[in-house]
């Protein structure tokens, strides 16, 4: 008897988490997303920040195609030259600040986190790290390590020693970038905490004290790159500009890629002592690239980063008032919704589901929804989500506390 997607699913894929039910997609576009069972369902975390151009978009697919049809992957990445990868290191570094033009293309965002983390050991000849509570970087070693949950990590140690957590927004971390500190990574607002925003004086001061004592700083907009945050990266909001940036997730347009982007200079560093300081064979893939640009052409042309504030702050002002919300927390079409703490967010993610909404809780802020939806998403399509939004709230009962 031949098994079903189902029993292989549950028989034989490795999953890091179960669900009773999981629906099974067979078809995806824009922002909607099918179900074998013919269900449509909207698509409110974009693979988690993943979809920004949304589900197949035709500039991107054809792109794809269009590199099929002349080779995909030929040798270790930086052995040849291939012209996907450089259109797309290209068009990256015409919209970073001069001191980010050199890229090193990676697979995803924790293999960019790693590479950020070796670069700034390699060119500082330190070994400290300050990360921060409630981060996410990845779940590899190197990311494990300065990922700010404890829970998440610690049956895996011992990890990278010499790394040092402190609350966001907490002012002691500056005073603890000494010149014993190698890096400090940190997402500019930190997302699975539940979408919380730096204050920006907080920031600056980072910067200036990274400045003074040579220590690099980090961003890890992994989640928040490309247009998700309002800008297309998510420092121009804050005008701290880091010495190396994180992308992966939205970069390749649905196509696995992430890349770590630092100065000329610093890179060079991985060139020599050692030779091949950092590899990656399927890095930049020609496929993967070529999805990117596309990707990136079409934020760009539709100016798709400018409107995502918009459409965030549209989310915020519809849904305010809501009795069972505490607090709405956004920044461009990155919005995290927080109940009231005597209602469930769990019974409201599968309230969602029945309505045809895809939702998901952050990983570090049980309390909290996200809406996070490709950014192509029509003025229309807002109100009929949150329409679906406050009817599901409405199903909502106190729990006994």
């Amino acid at each position: 008897m031949q098994l079903s997607n189902r029993q292989i699913f549950k028989n034989h894929l490795a999953i890091p988490s179960s669900l009773k039910e999981p629906i099974e997609i067979v078809k995806a576009n824009g922002i909607y997303l099918y179900s074998s069972e013919g269900k449509e369902y909207i698509d409110l975390v974009s693979g988690v920040s993943v979809s920004n151009v949304g589900h197949l978009h035709p500039k991107v697919t054809t792109a794809i195609k269009e590199q099929l049809n002349h080779y995909m992957h030929l040798m270790v990445y930086g052995k040849y030259i291939q012209s996907p990868q450089v259109k797309l290191t290209q068009r990256l570094v015409e919209n970073l600040p001069d001191k980010l033009n050199s890229v090193y293309l990676v697979n995803s965002g924790s293999e960019a986190v790693e590479g950020a983390l070796k670069l700034a050991k390699r060119v500082t000849g330190r070994t400290g790290i300050i990360s921060f509570n409630n981060a996410y970087h990845g779940s590899t070693h190197g990311a494990l390590s300065v990922l700010g949950n404890e829970e998440m990590k610690n049956s895996y140690r011992p990890l990278l020693p010499d790394v040092h957590f402190y609350d966001f927004n907490d002012h002691a971390v500056v005073d603890a970038i000494t010149s014993s500190v190698a890096g400090i990574i940190m997402e500019p607002l930190q997302t699975e905490a539940g979408i919380i925003i730096p204050d920006i004086d907080w920031l600056h001061a980072i910067r200036k004290k990274c400045d003074e004592t040579g220590t690099l700083l980090i961003f890890d907009e992994v989640q928040l790159g490309f247009g998700r945050s309002g800008k297309l990266f998510a420092f121009e909001n804050f005008n701290v500009i880091p010495d190396i940036l994180c992308l992966a997730k939205a970069m390749g347009s649905g196509m696995p890629v992430g890349a770590f982007i630092s100065s000329v200079e610093n890179m060079n560093k991985l060139t020599y002592n050692p030779v091949l300081g950092h590899i990656t064979t399927f890095g930049g893939h020609p496929v993967s690239c070529a999805a990117a640009l596309a990707g990136l052409d079409v934020i760009l042309d539709e100016k798709l980063h400018e409107k995502a504030n918009e459409t965030g702050t549209k989310f915020t002002e519809l849904l305010s008032g809501e009795k069972t919300i505490l607090e709405i927390r956004q920044v461009g079409l990155m919005v995290g919704v927080e109940l009231r703490p005597e209602y469930d967010v769990s019974k409201l993610i599968y309230s969602f589901q029945q309505n045809g909404l895809i939702v998901d809780q952050f990983l570090f802020n049980n309390n909290s929804f996200r809406i996070a939806p490709p950014l192509t998403i029509t003025d229309n399509e807002v109100l009929i989500i949150v329409n679906k939004i406050k009817r599901s709230l409405q199903t909502l009962s106190p729990e006994t506390i």
